[in-house]
């Protein structure tokens, strides 16, 4: 049994492998040494999810299925409790007809016990008999892992909530595997939500709705790439509603939320949002925020009840990173894509890479020039060399192990160099690069292109919110956090500018 730390629930969870399949155990609430760590969603973003999805009273929610794959502290199922009730004395149905309404799904037993007794108490306030409020509400909810659980659930119309956020290093290998097995978008360094993304559209029925807040790190992360893929191949994206900025939990966190609607159905307009410190308050005059937010999509405004927002005539395509941008300027990039050619394009022999990686910066990478050989000593530009919108080289040297014709040097004609290597080999053996091939357990994980370092080029930091070309006219070779650009067509001080 190993034990790992829930990055989203911020619970202790532990793997039990001793039966055939992996399971996540949580302790019951109030365990000894258990700390909860619970991330609040505000009810303002879980009606609006509600209502995004339809799942409003004023259709007969008890002939729908409903699942929420992760209970957490009950802010969805408790709503969704109200306007199933709701529902059902507005079409002058019993409640009891709705056993198999609500499909809710929670790994701490504690937790999920704790939403049985919230939604008993809803269904009391209404005048439901214990006995029947009771049958429903144990019926609606199940103790276990979701991930495992769902291919053999029944087929939904809608499934809503805030997944949980563990990283894939935190979850135990033998788990981790299981999960890849039956969700292959789960690969790279990515989150446990990629999973619960992917489960939860695979239960969808024909038309079928999933509305989930977290993270949107997938959308462009590398992580993400096999999810973006799946989602535009098989599924439509009906809208996205980009929440950083808003107050959408109870607590300050640092999840650079957004809130997503995705159909299994066919690809057709899409609603893009983004919601400031202000969201939350339905305007007057608007049935819900959801109809308020919508309504300024189809009219293009913006600054209406802490959003603005745009409708798009379609989405992006394939794997590629979806961008990061006011909803208005995601209309003026999907123009430019539709009228004009990529950056890297062969007509104008331009070019888009990424510096150097080495895969011991602690010995390839050094400001005090060591004892070697002058010739094996390559400048080379850091991101933060570029940050005055000039290069300003920070006198960083890349030790190089490279010939101009792609070959390792070799070390018997280099023997200052041999030297250091030999000093440092403890630390290079240790790498995948050099376990491939032993006999080059000096390289750097990239070759070097000596060329490069003589040509023109551009350079862009990497993980930067803005772009921010820097000309270097020849001279330095760059690191692998910052990706240049080169061009036999452009001058490239030109498009810089642009």
């Amino acid at each position: 049994m190993a034990f790992l730390r829930g990055a989203g629930a911020g619970s202790q969870i532990s793997l039990d492998l001793a039966g055939d399949t992996p399971q996540l155990l949580v302790p019951k609430a109030g365990a000894p040494g258990e700390t909860k760590g619970v991330v609040y969603t505000k009810e303002w973003v879980v009606d609006l999810i509600l209502d995004l999805v339809g799942y409003r009273p004023e259709r007969d929610l008890t002939q729908l299925v409903v699942v929420e794959p992760s209970i957490g502290e009950g802010a969805f199922l408790v709503k969704m409790t109200r306007r199933l009730l709701d529902s059902a004395a507005h079409h002058g149905q019993k409640p009891t007809v709705a056993s198999t309404a609500i499909l809710a799904h929670e790994l701490d037993s504690g937790a999920a016990e704790t939403a049985v007794d919230a939604v008993i108490a809803v269904m009391r306030s209404r005048g439901i008999s214990l006995n029947a409020a009771r049958k429903l509400a144990e019926g609606w909810i199940t103790t276990g892992d979701y991930l495992l659980n769902a291919p053999n659930e029944p087929r939904a119309d809608i499934v809503v909530g805030n997944p949980p956020y563990i990283r894939y290093d935190d979850l135990p290998s033998a788990l981790l595997a299981e999960y890849q097995r039956l969700y292959p978008t789960m690969s790279g360094r990515c989150d446990i939500y990629v999973g619960f993304i992917e489960a939860g559209l695979r239960q969808l029925k024909p038309d079928g709705l999933l509305s989930f807040i977290c993270a949107d790190r997938w959308m462009r992360a590398a992580y993400g790439a096999n999810l973006r893929a799946l989602i535009t191949h098989r599924y439509a994206v009906d809208a996205v509603i980009e929440m950083h900025n808003a107050r959408a939990f109870e607590e300050d966190v640092s999840a650079y939320p957004a809130t997503i609607v995705l159909r299994n159905g066919t690809q057709g307009s899409v609603l893009t949002a983004s919601a400031g410190t202000e969201a939350g308050t339905i305007p007057l005059g608007a049935p819900t925020l959801a109809d308020a937010v919508a309504e300024l999509g189809d009219n293009d405004k913006s600054d209406v009840a802490g959003f603005s927002a745009a409708r798009l005539a379609h989405w992006f395509k394939g794997a590629n990173p979806w961008p990061q941008l006011e909803p208005h300027k995601i209309e003026v990039l999907q123009h430019l894509e539709a009228n004009f050619a990529p950056l890297q394009d062969p007509e104008t022999g331009t070019k888009i890479g990424i510096g150097i990686a080495t895969g011991a910066d602690q010995v390839y990478v050094t400001k005090t020039a060591p004892d070697v050989e002058a010739d094996r000593l390559l400048p080379l530009a850091m991101a933060a060399d570029t940050r005055t919108g000039a290069v300003e080289w920070s006198g960083h040297y890349l030790i190089n192990p490279w010939e101009s014709d792609g070959s390792l040097v070799d070390l018997k004609r280099y023997p200052k160099l041999a030297a250091y290597f030999a000093k440092h080999r403890h630390a290079l053996v240790g790498r995948n690069i050099a376990k491939r091939d032993s006999s080059s357990w000096h390289r750097t994980i990239d070759k070097v292109n000596h060329e490069l370092t003589a040509q023109s080029k551009l350079y862009f930091p990497d993980m930067k919110l803005v772009s921010n070309p820097t000309l270097d006219r020849g001279g330095t070779y760059p690191h692998h956090n910052v990706y240049f650009l080169t061009s036999t067509g452009w001058d490239l001080e030109i498009l810089g500018g642009l």
